[in-house]
């Protein structure tokens, strides 16, 4: 348990020297990680929202992606949708 508790120390302390004074965001991104979920940042321009996604990349060795949201971009436009289709006899 000490090894986990020191890792995400590390980790936190990492992205802190990166991004400053947004240490409850910090720790609710990095709670999000552990419960691989995912992170929506909504903010004003130009505050570190995509910094902070590529600090915790780094620091963790992982992967990340960035969607730039625009007034008419539909959920359905990042997740997809589903099309039930029916057969001849009108089953789906």
């Amino acid at each position: 348990m000490r090894e986990y508790k020191e890792e995400i120390a590390r980790i936190l302390d990492e992205v802190n020297q990166v991004i400053l004074g947004k240490e409850d965001v910090i720790l609710k991104s990095l709670i999000a990680i552990f419960a691989r979920g995912h992170i929506l940042l909504e903010d004003i321009p130009g505050v570190g929202k995509t910094t902070l996604a590529i600090a915790f990349s780094r620091v963790m060795e992982l992967s990340h992606n960035r969607i730039q949201f625009t007034p008419d971009l539909m959920p359905a436009d990042v997740t997809g949708t589903n099309i039930i289709v029916k057969d001849e006899n009108g089953n789906s």
